[in-house]
C-alpha cells in the first residue's frame, strides 16, 4: 500500500516537473539582470525629451534612493508619464527587492530588477523563475495587480509593492 502511494506521489511530481519545463519552454526570453550585470555599470534606455536626446541616469550597484526622469509633457495616450522611474525597496525577507520601470507612450512598457534576493543559491533559484513571469504580467496589467507566484510568495509581495511606488510616481 505504501509503495503505491509512493509511486502515485512520485508521477504526480514528474507530470508537474514535466509541466514546468514545457511552460517555461514557451515563454519568450527575458532580460533577467544577473547579480554580476547588477554590480557592472549598466547604461540604461535613451529617452527622447521635446526631439533632444538624452540620456539616462547610469545604475552602478545598488540604488538606495528612488530615482525618476521627468518629461515636461504628459502623454494622453495612457496613464502614465513617460520616463524612467525606479520603485522603493522593499524586503523580501531573504533580501530586498527593487524594480525600475519605463514608460512609453502613457504605457508600461519595461520593467527591470534593480534588486532582488541573490544571496543564497535557492534565492537565486527561485527568483531567476519568478522575476519573467512577474515581468510580464505586470506589463500585461499595466498595473503593479499582479497575481502571486507560488515558492516566490515574498518576493512577488515586494515586487508587487516596489512596482507600485514607482507607478505611483509615473501617475498623471
Amino acid at each position: 500500500m505504501n509503495l503505491r502511494k509512493l509511486s502515485l506521489s512520485l508521477g504526480v511530481v514528474l507530470v508537474f516537473l514535466g509541466y514546468v519545463t514545457y511552460h517555461n519552454s514557451r515563454l519568450p526570453a527575458q532580460g533577467v539582470l544577473s547579480s554580476d550585470s547588477i554590480t557592472s555599470t549598466t547604461s540604461l534606455p535613451v529617452e527622447t525629451i521635446n526631439n533632444n536626446p538624452k540620456t539616462t541616469p547610469v545604475v552602478t550597484g545598488e540604488v538606495s534612493q528612488p530615482v525618476s526622469v521627468p518629461v515636461s509633457k504628459p502623454t494622453q495616450t495612457g496613464m502614465y508619464r513617460d520616463g524612467i522611474y525606479t520603485g522603493n525597496s522593499i524586503d523580501a525577507y531573504y533580501g530586498n527587492v527593487q524594480v525600475a520601470i519605463t514608460i512609453s507612450q502613457g504605457k508600461l512598457a519595461d520593467v527591470w530588477f534593480v534588486d532582488y534576493p541573490k544571496d543564497r543559491d535557492t534565492s537565486r533559484r527561485i527568483n531567476t523563475q519568478a522575476m519573467p513571469l512577474l515581468k510580464t504580467e505586470a506589463i500585461q496589467a499595466q498595473s503593479a495587480n499582479v497575481d502571486i507566484i507560488g515558492g516566490a510568495t515574498e518576493t512577488s509581495g515586494a515586487f508587487q509593492k516596489s512596482l507600485g511606488s514607482a507607478l505611483a510616481q509615473a501617475k498623471i
